[in-house]
């Protein structure tokens, strides 16, 4: 039986008093248990989130890149695009009929 032990690395800032008072007062009135686990928790989830816009927009632009391509540099039709083209006409002229 293995037992995973968690590695922990420290992160000090330096805050005004007046930074510091208002951030605990924000974690008091959030419920938080102490400012450590506020600021942790915060910084978190605002780094979810600037993390997921940016793979967004690398995402949306490496659509971008693909579809102009796409566009600008059609590939050639294949033999069962083409095979569905002659059967959708020979359907569509047996409809005129």
């Amino acid at each position: 039986m293995s037992i995973s032990i968690k590695e922990h690395a420290r992160f000090d800032a330096r805050l005004s008093k007046e930074q510091k008072d208002f951030f605990e007062k924000a974690a008091s009135l959030g419920g938080f248990r102490s400012l450590t686990d506020f600021v942790i928790l915060t910084v978190q989830e605002k780094a979810k989130e600037i993390i997921q816009e940016k793979e967004q927009i690398i995402a949306s632009e490496k659509d971008s890149r693909i579809f102009f391509e796409a566009v600008t540099k059609p590939a050639k039709p294949s033999e069962n695009l083409k095979n569905a083209l002659e059967e959708y006409n020979a359907f569509i002229s047996d409809l005129k009929k």
